[in-house]
């Protein structure tokens, strides 16, 4: 996505002001969080070992940053992209029961991001991941979960108009669940972005169900890894796929805006077929998919929340630098300057 530049952009609030709202809504936001879906805070790694399958593989293609370890002979570790395996891994640690889990603060380095109004390469988000049943592996549980999270959105929304009533709420009343294969059909010469621009446009806020796997003219709509979300089980809306992506319509970039990406996680079937899908077996062989084959991980449901994301958007701000510190070409830096968006 190029640069955009909103007509007649104005500052919703001055840089101090926005320092102390960014505050008010990440304490206020992730205390809703932990309190709606039973959720403990835990402290998370900035770095994991390459080799294990701990990391995330985003779309597959990203390459994560990595750096060498002295005192262990040089073994290589890399920065996390996100911590959807890791937290699994700490659910089975700390024998969370079900319908409770954890979230954490993650950071993360994207060196190969394309940088414009909502991509950077410093990553903030409140990772989650719940315990749930085997029986909870289903598209209702699912679309609940959804609804949980989108009711503390729009509580966030109310929250700032309160403290600043000139940053007036745009949500919807209630998310609209659509598949990918449903997009498909909506808009069929559409690219997967466009589907997604016209749908948010139209709703105002989506979730978007079963992206990873192959729509019926042969393409994904977007990647996903094989080893956290679950996009390839059939479910009883008669599709396949229990993960998709939180998608509200951006009205002061007039886009379509993903600010989060979450799902039932991969149960061992679902787990050995999406590695077989994507042509990598081979991976069954790393600590963490042994041992979710051997069963020593719970069913889990999980996902990430962009913070700055969320501050962006509901504070009304044209690029996601105005609300976090990060590098930008020089050239993006003197555009936005011309156009009354200052970079932190």
């Amino acid at each position: 996505m190029s640069l955009i530049i909103p007509k007649n952009y104005k500052q919703t609030l001055m840089p101090e002001t926005t320092e102390l709202a960014i505050q008010v809504l990440k304490r206020t936001f992730q205390e809703n969080l932990s309190q709606e879906l039973r959720l403990r805070r835990v402290t998370a790694p900035l770095f994991v070992l390459s080799g294990t399958g701990i990391n995330d593989d985003l779309n597959g293609v990203e390459r994560a940053v990595k750096f060498p370890i002295r005192c262990m002979g040089d073994r290589q570790a890399e920065v996390v992209h996100s911590l959807a395996k890791w937290k699994r891994m700490k659910l089975a640690a700390y024998q969370i029961a079900p319908g409770y889990g954890l979230y954490t603060d993650m950071n993360a380095i994207r060196s190969d991001e394309d940088l414009d109004n909502l991509h950077s390469l410093y990553v903030d988000q409140w990772d989650w991941e719940r315990t749930i049943r085997p029986e909870d592996r289903n598209v209702d549980y699912l679309k609940r979960t959804v609804r949980s999270i989108y009711t503390l959105l729009k509580e966030i929304e109310v929250i700032v108009y309160e403290q600043f009533p000139h940053i007036t709420p745009t949500l919807p009343e209630n998310i609209t669940f659509i598949h990918t294969e449903e997009l498909l059909r909506m808009y069929p010469d559409l690219s997967p972005r466009d589907r997604e621009f016209k749908a948010a446009e139209k709703f105002g806020a989506i979730f978007l169900i079963g992206i990873g796997g192959a729509l019926s003219n042969g393409e994904k709509h977007d990647g996903r890894a094989p080893d956290y979300d679950d996009w390839s089980t059939p479910n009883e809306d008669g599709y396949s796929g229990l993960n998709g992506d939180i998608i509200l319509w951006n009205n002061v970039l007039k886009i379509s805006f993903e600010i989060s990406s979450m799902g039932i996680r991969v149960d061992r079937e679902a787990l050995k077929r999406q590695l077989d899908i994507c042509g990598c077996p081979e991976r069954s062989g790393l600590t963490f998919h042994k041992a979710l084959l051997n069963d020593e991980l719970p069913s889990s449901i999980g996902g990430g929340i962009g913070q700055s994301r969320l501050c962006m958007f509901f504070l009304q701000k044209a690029h996601v630098g105005e609300v976090q510190a990060s590098i930008w070409p020089e050239d993006q830096i003197r555009e936005c300057e011309k156009n009354n968006i200052f970079l932190l």
